[in-house]
């Protein structure tokens, strides 16, 4: 961030005294070959012909008054057709150490979001069983997003959207239902595609011993809604009861039902009628969402009667937007992409900008033992709930690798890999890099060695490639978080903590800190692993992750 923003200012600078514009699509970025210096930037060729130049000449005359401008800039190389490859000195690096120390945990997050109010609503899951690990996939991505926006300033709120309402929550109480007949030896109808669970049949017995056997004795709508009301809240005290060990924060839980109960929905079909968006075909209620991009246009309202989820979705939106936020971002399963062009039109009907309302797709896991998939299915009541999961690895490693790729990557999760204390291991990797750190100091103090006053002196003594090579990652942390909170992308973190790690793994086998040929050196070392922890802490922070001090 800084070599970026200082590097910008220069050139801007000098471009103004000569009277042409930054140009927007002039970019400064770290070249993919170190060779070539440690930014590349193309803005001689998009200025050249404003200020009727040919590209490399002015290339040679920006690299000279670049170098003229500021010491920091140690070589300016012009290459190919006029790209300018910078080389900053060693002191521009070792003031990235001095930064780190001074604000801490504080690195890296600066105002991007100035306050913008952002609603993230994630999990969301029907309360018809307990979280599987899709799910905590989901919640892991939903809440590392809030982190980061929070970081770089915005104003973020987390919301739960509870589906209490609709066909899946009818069939939870049939399921009940049928499973409180059998243990008490009544004839059952089975119902379609009921919930097979072991813990359909724990609800059963825990409703039975509280109602008796009289339960079943009324009329099956009656029981089946008792059945329905006990399981959703049983259901959902379990969800939330997992989410907080998962630390996973929701600060609105939002009921489906009240927002029908309330004629929200109604209301929203009515406005989209009066306003032409909306229209009645075949005793249906329907949607004109093709004139937003839609492949074709969607139902509101069945001819039976009955509201689609898309209807309540829409009324759901409008009431986030009522309620004054700026952008709205959506965690949803991968099997929902065909939902997004459908609610990207409702949310341009209610008079928003298609990009007020962002969607994250979350991929399937692979959860994995012993090398072999295990096979899920939440209806048949064969599943890893998440609270298995993290009972058997921790939380930390379960956070980790459900952030360790792209959200709408499968994922592979194999138990016994990050069970193990290795290298193989990524959770281990990098929570080892801050441990070792600490471990580091911990000796450091049996020997009476204490943490040095930072100062320019004593950090010059930090020149050689390796020591160059982990404080320019470390300058770039700032970008990472910038880059996540842009593309509401956690897993940019994820990445750059193992890069930070692997470097700081290999400076550790090979730069002695403490047996340094020379006090001022080892001093100088101790600084530089001292804000390499602190941004490993700030990292794993991000990701809901522990950054252990023993391992």
């Amino acid at each position: 961030m800084r070599a970026l923003t200082h590097l910008r200012s220069l050139l801007g600078s000098i471009l103004e005294k000569k009277g042409a514009a930054w140009p927007d699509k002039a970019t400064i970025e770290p070249p993919k070959d170190k060779q070539f210096g440690d930014m590349a930037c193309n803005v001689a060729m998009l200025t050249a012909g404003k200020l009727g130049m040919k590209p490399r000449d002015l290339a040679e005359v920006l690299k000279s008054e670049l170098l003229a401008a500021d010491p920091a800039l140690s070589k300016v190389e012009v290459a190919g057709p006029g790209f300018l490859n910078v080389t900053f000195a060693p002191a521009f690096w070792q003031k990235t150490v001095e930064e780190v120390l001074e604000v801490k945990h504080c690195f890296g997050k600066f105002n991007l979001g100035r306050g913008r109010k952002v609603q993230v609503e994630f999990v969301s899951a029907n309360p018809t069983g307990p979280l599987h690990i899709g799910h905590g996939r989901g919640a892991a991505v939903g809440d590392c997003v809030a982190r980061i926006l929070r970081a770089m300033d915005y104003e973020v709120s987390t919301e739960y959207y509870i589906n209490d309402a609709g066909r899946q929550m009818r069939l939870l109480g049939e399921s009940i239902w049928v499973r409180c007949l059998e243990l008490l030896k009544k004839p059952v109808t089975y119902p379609e595609d009921w919930y097979k669970g072991e813990y359909i049949i724990d609800l059963a017995r825990e409703l039975l011993t509280l109602k008796g056997s009289a339960l079943c004795d009324l009329p099956p709508a009656e029981g089946q809604d008792i059945c329905y009301e006990y399981g959703m809240k049983s259901i959902l005290d379990g969800i939330k009861k997992d989410l907080a060990d998962f630390r996973v924060e929701h600060q609105v839980w939002f009921s489906e039902k009240s927002l029908v109960a309330a004629g929200a929905v109604e209301r929203t079909l009515e406005d989209l009628k009066s306003r032409g968006l909306a229209y009645e075909d075949d005793g249906a209620a329907w949607m004109d969402t093709t004139r937003y991009g839609d492949d074709k246009n969607r139902v509101l309202r069945k001819s039976t009667g009955e509201l689609t989820y898309f209807a309540s979705d829409i009324a759901y939106h409008a009431d986030k937007y009522a309620r004054g936020f700026n952008t709205v971002v959506d965690i949803w399963g991968a099997d929902h992409h065909g939902y997004v062009p459908r609610m990207k039109a409702a949310v341009q009907a209610l008079g928003r900008d298609a990009d007020d309302l962002k969607v994250i797709l979350v991929q399937l896991v692979n959860l994995l033992r012993g090398g072999e998939q295990i096979a899920m299915s939440t209806r048949a009541g064969q599943f890893e709930t998440l609270a298995d999961v993290c009972a058997e690895v921790g939380v930390d490693a379960a956070r980790f690798m459900f952030l360790s790729r792209k959200s709408d990557s499968h994922l592979d999760f194999d138990l016994d890999l990050v069970k193990q204390q290795s290298m193989d291991n990524p959770v281990y990797y990098v929570q080892y890099a801050h441990a070792r750190i600490c471990s580091l100091f911990a000796k450091a103090a049996e020997r009476g060695v204490a943490m040095p006053e930072c100062s320019p002196a004593l950090l010059a003594r930090l020149d050689t490639p390796e020591d160059l090579d982990l404080m320019r990652l470390m300058e770039q942390y700032p970008d990472t978080l910038a880059n996540a909170a842009q593309t509401l992308s956690p897993h940019v973190v994820s990445f750059y903590l193992r890069e930070l790690a692997g470097l700081l793994h290999r400076y550790y086998s090979a730069n002695p800190v403490l047996a340094a040929s020379d006090e001022d050196l080892m001093r100088a070392r101790m600084l530089m692993l001292a804000a390499v922890a602190e941004v490993v802490r700030s990292g794993l922070e991000l990701l809901g992750v522990s950054a252990p001090e023993k391992m």
